[in-house]
């Protein structure tokens, strides 16, 4: 088990949460991000571990990991290594305007924390790190004759005035993923669409874009559709448990948009497929809802419909040494059973 400590630059002994903090980083940071921050400043001096805050937050280790890297990449805190690359120690930094303001203060406080069989942290690759943007930053970007277009756009598909933490998030869009302006539409119109109209999600979206190495609206359009949660609902009904190629997204987008059919009519016939066939069930349903859509299918109603004409009697005249009598396709075994009897 490897152990480390943590220190605050300035201990007041209570926790204490700068201005700038609130100013400059609460805005940019998510909910896990806050929470190990301020969880830190009030352990000082007290005893806590990965695992601990893991489990009081109900987040898993990697998530409590991929925070202390966040804060490190900020510069609000610093992790130190020994030769083997394990934690050691852990240094609270305060915002420099209030670190100025108590430079004569008491010295730094360990805190133990322990890391035992630490996750391995999959960080984002460095290209992708949303820098810490000043206002000479933000002024910059708005004086771009392109930026006035993005940011019409992104008001139009939020239904808001950005905020300058908004405007912060559409600069590292445009600067450090290097979405075009055509992208960006299309991303912003994709998350206005899935009604999730935060820039956070929004960022989120933008950088699995981007290291799936999206470019361009047409590249994006293929990768969301991959992992569509219709992909997946189909993919299960279908009996698959492997991720969807390409090739299946693409039955899935042409039976919801050129067929124009709702997910319950795609389940029935992806239900019809498994009861058929153990092979080629993504062209076996894509069969089924091609006739569906020429009969003009536009709900469960119509396909029970369909059914029933299928169903109806055919009747055919029999000759037998017993009598005749009408073949259907459901049979009335009493009826025949009578007509029997009545031959003995």
């Amino acid at each position: 088990m490897s152990n480390f400590s943590v220190y605050r630059d300035v201990d007041n002994g209570c926790t204490y949460i700068s201005n700038q903090f609130i100013d400059e980083f609460l805005a940019e940071a998510n909910a896990a991000q806050i929470k190990v921050y301020l969880y830190l400043l009030r352990m000082t001096g007290n005893a806590t571990s990965v695992s601990d805050m893991a489990d009081k937050f109900n987040y898993t280790e990697k998530d409590i990991c991929r925070a202390l890297k966040y804060w490190e990449k900020n510069k609000l805190l610093s992790l130190n290594y020994d030769i083997d690359g394990s934690v050691v120690g852990v240094r609270l930094i305060t915002p420099a305007s209030v670190q100025k303001m108590n430079t004569q203060t008491k010295p730094f406080v360990p805190v133990a924390v322990s890391f035992e069989s630490a996750p391995e942290v999959n960080e984002e690759p460095e290209a992708f790190i949303k820098p810490t943007y000043s206002a000479d930053d933000l002024r910059a970007f708005k004086d771009r004759d392109e930026t006035s277009q993005i940011i019409f756009i992104a008001e139009q598909y939020l239904g808001k005035t950005l905020s300058p933490s908004d405007i912060r998030s559409l600069l590292f869009i445009t600067d450090v993923l290097h979405f075009s302006t055509d992208l960006i539409d299309y991303l912003l119109a994709y998350c206005a669409d899935k009604d999730k109209k935060n820039f956070r999600y929004i960022e989120s979206v933008a950088i699995n874009w981007a290291q799936n190495g999206v470019t361009t609206p047409e590249q994006a359009k293929a990768a969301s559709g991959r992992y569509d949660k219709n992909v997946y609902t189909v993919m299960r009904a279908l009996g698959k448990s492997a991720a969807p190629t390409d090739k299946e997204a693409g039955f899935v987008r042409r039976w919801m948009n050129d067929f124009g059919f709702s997910m319950d009519i795609i389940t029935e016939a992806c239900e019809r497929s498994v009861m058929s066939t153990d092979k080629n069930r993504f062209a076996y349903a894509d069969s089924i809802l091609k006739s569906w859509s020429q009969a003009g299918v536009a709900s469960k109603r119509d396909i029970e419909a369909i059914d029933a004409k299928y169903r109806r009697p055919v009747k055919k005249t029999v000759n037998t040494s017993f009598h005749q009598f009408d073949m259907k396709h459901d049979y009335d075994f009493d009826e025949m059973e009578k007509v029997l009897l009545k031959r003995e």
